[in-house]
């Protein structure tokens, strides 16, 4: 296995650190870059754009020729980092002897690290793999105008440990947003500005979907599961897992544990009852 090692700084060291390390030739501009490589072990492109709120966007597309692993340090600025594989699979531990959590095609993640233990990431070799992360830092001041959101990050990814992980399926109209990011036709200001509110979204949306808060938004769905099967017979074809999925507004496995949550009880039978 290769082994790789990405020192954390800024944005610009980041892909500096990535051109020595893949001897690739890299464009930048404007805080925008692009990393293009081909070698006897691995080809592909990196790029990735950094805005003045520090919020970033990087973008891999890569192919290797031997199984790899890159440890990346925990960024001073504790970032919690959103990420969406669009094609083949990577696996990521903390540390190299940590359990290790594969995020697969069309899965979401969540990843947050401010301990001392490198972040490690895994790819197989002979293997396309296409995936995307967002970047927001956790650690900004008051007055900052993303400070609410920061706060709220802070809240649902940040644990004691120091290491927060989440891999689960991807919700459709998160994934929507992810796709939106590869199909902005304009350039220049533009196309930063659009991208800027679109990333903005996909975070809001994430926060949306791990909060408890997000009840309130199927909440007549649940209810429904809670009234008495002789006033729900007439919905009797309703599944509440599929009407939540098709509705792409949160992970299936989110409901059970808010359902027992808000009502105390297991969602399960009357979900089963629904459906029958």
């Amino acid at each position: 296995m290769k082994k790789l090692y990405l020192n954390t700084g800024g944005f610009n060291a980041i892909f500096n650190d990535l051109k020595d390390s893949f001897n690739g030739e890299l464009i930048a501009n404007n805080n925008e870059y692009s990393l293009t490589f081909k070698s006897k072990w691995a080809k592909g492109t990196i790029s990735g754009v950094c805005f003045e709120n520090k919020i970033s966007h990087m973008h891999f597309d890569l192919v290797f020729n031997e199984d790899v692993s890159l440890s990346v340090e925990a960024f001073e600025s504790a970032p919690v980092l959103f990420a969406y594989c669009e094609n083949g699979n990577l696996a990521h531990s903390f540390g190299a002897n940590g359990d290790k959590k594969s995020l697969k095609k069309n899965q979401t993640g969540v990843l947050s690290n401010t301990s001392v233990i490198n972040s490690v990431l895994y790819f197989e070799s002979h293997k396309h793999i296409v995936f995307s992360l967002i970047g927001i830092p956790t650690t900004v001041s008051a007055e900052d105008q993303n400070f609410g959101m920061m706060t709220q990050l802070k809240k649902r990814f940040m644990n004691e440990s120091g290491n927060y992980i989440y891999v689960g399926p991807g919700n459709l109209k998160i994934a929507q947003k992810w796709q939106e990011l590869k199909t902005l036709p304009q350039q220049g200001i533009v196309r930063n500005l659009l991208k800027k509110l679109i990333l903005k979204e996909i975070i809001e949306m994430e926060i949306a979907q791990h909060s408890y808060n997000y009840m309130s938004t199927f909440d007549p769905i649940v209810n429904l599961a809670a009234r008495q099967i002789n006033e729900i017979k007439r919905i009797s074809q309703m599944n509440i897992s599929e009407v939540i999925s098709a509705a792409g507004l949160a992970s299936r496995h989110y409901l059970p544990r808010i359902f027992k949550e808000k009502y105390h009880l297991s969602y399960k039978p009357f979900n089963q009852k629904l459906a029958s």
